[in-house]
C-alpha cells in the first residue's frame, strides 16, 4: 500500500519527487482529514496553514523551508514506518 502524503501546492518539485519515489501525493486543502495522511508537508511560510492555527493531527508535519526534496523524502522515510 502506498504511503499517503498531503502537500502544499507551491511545493510542486517536492510533490514530483515523492511521486517518483512511490508515494501517493495529494494537495493539502482545508477539507482534508489530516489524520488520513502518513505525513503532511508545508512550506513553513504561513503560521496558519489551512486556516486552522490550532489544527491537531496524528500525522507527521514536515516544514519544507530551507530543505531539498531529497531531505524531505529522508525525513518521511525516517519517521513513518
Amino acid at each position: 500500500m502506498k504511503r499517503k502524503i498531503a502537500i502544499e501546492d507551491s511545493l510542486s518539485d517536492v510533490k514530483n519527487y515523492l511521486q517518483q519515489k512511490g508515494y501517493a501525493v495529494e494537495a493539502l486543502q482545508n477539507n482534508n482529514n489530516l489524520n488520513d495522511y502518513d505525513a503532511i508537508v508545508v512550506t513553513g511560510q504561513d503560521s496558519n496553514t489551512l486556516g486552522m492555527e490550532n489544527a491537531v493531527t496524528k500525522s507527521r508535519v514536515i516544514n519544507a523551508r530551507g530543505q531539498t526534496a531529497e531531505q524531505i523524502y529522508q525525513q518521511i522515510e525516517n519517521n513513518i514506518k
